[in-house]
């Protein structure tokens, strides 16, 4: 790899994982539209969705690490939550990611922009009063939560994600957890899916080393950055911009498939 080549996908992934640590999510949904395109649009070779969904996973691994150390201390980490979602969301992504290879580009393509609409779709929903609960009061269907992270686990780890950014709305929308509770806990049951899809991608010889070790380095610098900045930002901001990147991702791969 030429330097210019390792700088770009540095950037790519600091920047990612940047705003992964602020709004709590592993930065698939930002990276993988950003690795399938960005490096093709400067002359580089390109990506496939496989190799895309392969270092996204590895990467998302040690993104979440930085992240919820980040968060360790706070009061923010519900650990009954982590784990019911983090365990059936990691049987989900093992199965994800180890099926994905029976799956074409398009397919692959096709799932990630399914699940970026879906969503896009919650995000914009009303979340009246959800920062109102204390987070010693926080109470959640423990089955509910497990059987959603499952299906998402299994989605997620076909396209490398770690499922995070349909996490969070999940989270938010349909078992009410605080948001600021909802950041730091998301970023602990991503780790545990993507323990799942990165297994799954690297049994398969989905992933690329080289580009994958640039971006695992950028994400343990980056990501703690963000997360403490996420702590001290307003929840609305917060919650704008992870629904305005979804958005953008979505309308995207759609374009493309279309």
């Amino acid at each position: 790899m030429s330097i210019d080549f390792i700088v770009v996908i540095f950037l790519i992934g600091f920047i990612g994982s940047f705003i992964s640590g602020m709004v709590g999510i592993g930065g698939s949904i930002i990276k993988y539209p950003m690795l399938l395109y960005i490096p093709i649009m400067l002359g580089y070779t390109a990506f496939s969705a496989h190799e895309v969904s392969g270092i996204s996973a590895i990467q998302v691994f040690f993104a979440t690490i930085a992240g919820v150390w980040a968060y360790r201390g706070s009061g923010y980490l519900n650990k009954t939550l982590i784990a019911y979602m983090g365990g059936a969301i990691l049987i989900g992504s093992f199965i994800g990611g180890y099926g994905s290879t029976l799956l074409s580009e398009q397919a692959i393509n096709i799932v990630y922009a399914v699940l970026a609409t879906i969503a896009v779709i919650m995000m914009f929903m009303p979340k009246k009063g959800v920062d109102d609960i204390p987070l010693d009061q926080v109470t959640f269907n423990k089955w509910l939560a497990a059987g959603l992270a499952f299906a998402v686990g299994i989605a997620a780890g076909i396209v490398g994600a770690a499922g995070a950014f349909i996490l969070v709305p999940i989270m938010l929308i349909v078992l009410k957890i605080p948001t600021r509770m909802t950041i730091a806990t998301s970023l602990a049951i991503t780790f545990l899916s993507s323990i799942g899809a990165t297994v799954g991608k690297i049994v398969t010889d989905q992933i690329l080393y080289g580009p994958a070790s640039i971006m695992i380095v950028a994400s343990l610098i980056a990501a703690p950055l963000g997360a403490k900045l996420g702590q001290k930002m307003n929840t609305k901001y917060l919650q704008w911009i992870l629904a305005l990147l979804i958005l953008g991702t979505a309308i995207k791969i759609w374009s493309d498939i279309l």
